[in-house]
């Protein structure tokens, strides 16, 4: 386990942001992604709550702060480039905007035989 002001995160990749994906600590489900520059990374660390950079609004943005549906940050895993990170959270209350649990919940079908090699 390395300590977060031990680790040199690559934020230069895109243009001084990363990528951050955000999961249940307990179930393991995919509920968001996000993206982190070096202020919501710091924002994250200090207040616990998953903190993030709105492309849109160009302005951090904590998750929940109007809708009181925070994301608790429970733990914090770089990958092996240092360009991404995944945060495993306690959410409280839905993650998405629409009110589902997760905003990936929208499955796409799709057919290719390619894939149904891999799956045999």
């Amino acid at each position: 386990m390395i300590r977060a002001e031990e680790l040199n995160l690559n934020f230069t990749k895109m243009n001084g942001l990363l990528p951050a994906v955000v999961q249940h600590h307990q179930t393991g489900e995919v509920l968001m992604v996000g993206f982190m520059n070096p202020e919501a990374w710091q924002t994250t660390l200090r207040k616990g709550l998953a903190t993030f950079w709105s492309r849109e609004r160009q302005t951090l943005w904590t998750k929940g702060e109007t809708s009181g549906n925070v994301l608790k940050v429970m733990r914090i895993f770089a990958d092996c480039d240092a360009d991404t990170i995944l945060i495993a959270a306690d959410p409280v209350g839905p993650t998405c905007h629409t009110g589902n649990p997760s905003c990936f919940y929208q499955e796409i079908a799709f057919e290719t035989t390619a894939v149904e090699a891999v799956r045999d």
